[in-house]
């Protein structure tokens, strides 16, 4: 992970490109998609913007690939069967994921201090600096690059998708009400963080078991938490 408030180096850059497999016309745009907010304060704009526009496109990007590559595996089913398939796929968890194993947390640029903290391992980072290279992608190259990068990471997500997947917060409930009229308690545990990356702990509880989240948002900590609460239950 670059750390300071410097560019990336091209060493860095050939790194990136080899993990997209895509060689970039336009290497500021990756420069772009690789940089955090924190890595692009105290810079002039012009010279090192973040990857906030980036990542406005690149979310579009994923959705518009995804919708198409479902589509086309899952031929027989509607909107209601092809809706939860994509939010489970296109989800910060699942981005986040596929960002790290892809290897972008070698080559993300965060600033000094936020790269002692850990910032650049955060779901909410990472899934950010995917979509905004999926936008870059797009930008330098058209759709095909992007698409092609896509299919590549999320293979294994997709082939793991059977059934229609079901939010955890929704199949804890469903547990729940089927065992008991019950229904699960969530606690915020603590919440702490500098206001641009926060950090929540949140606990639910149902039959006498306990699960506990830690995420970017309370909402991503609720269904990590729900989630393992599930594994507990079942």
């Amino acid at each position: 992970m670059s750390q300071g408030n410097t560019p990336l180096a091209p060493d860095r850059l050939a790194l990136a490109e080899s993990l997209l497999g895509h060689r970039f016309n336009r290497q500021a745009l990756l420069r772009e998609a690789l940089t955090h907010r924190s890595a692009a304060q105290g810079r002039r704009r012009s010279r090192a913007p973040s990857n906030e526009r980036l990542e406005f496109i690149g979310d579009r990007v994923l959705g518009l690939v995804m919708a198409e590559w479902l589509a086309e595996r899952f031929p027989g089913e509607q909107e209601g069967q092809l809706g939860p398939r994509m939010a489970h796929l296109v989800s910060r968890e699942a981005v986040a994921e596929v960002a790290e194993t892809a290897g972008l947390t070698h080559v993300l640029n965060v600033g000094a201090n936020e790269a002692l903290t850990g910032v650049g391992r955060l779901a909410t980072v990472l899934a950010d600096a995917l979509e905004a290279t999926l936008g870059a992608l797009f930008l330098d190259g058209g759709l095909e690059p992007a698409r092609a990068f896509i299919r590549r990471a999320w293979a294994e997500k997709m082939a793991a998708q059977v059934l229609p997947p079901k939010d955890a917060k929704t199949a804890l409930q469903e547990v729940c009400l089927a065992r008991s009229e019950i229904l699960p308690v969530y606690r915020l545990v603590s919440s702490d963080g500098p206001s641009h990356a926060p950090n929540f702990v949140i606990s639910v509880t149902a039959h006498g078991q306990t699960g506990i989240g830690r995420g970017g948002t309370k909402r991503q900590a609720e269904r990590l938490a729900a989630a393992e609460l599930l594994g507990k239950l079942r």
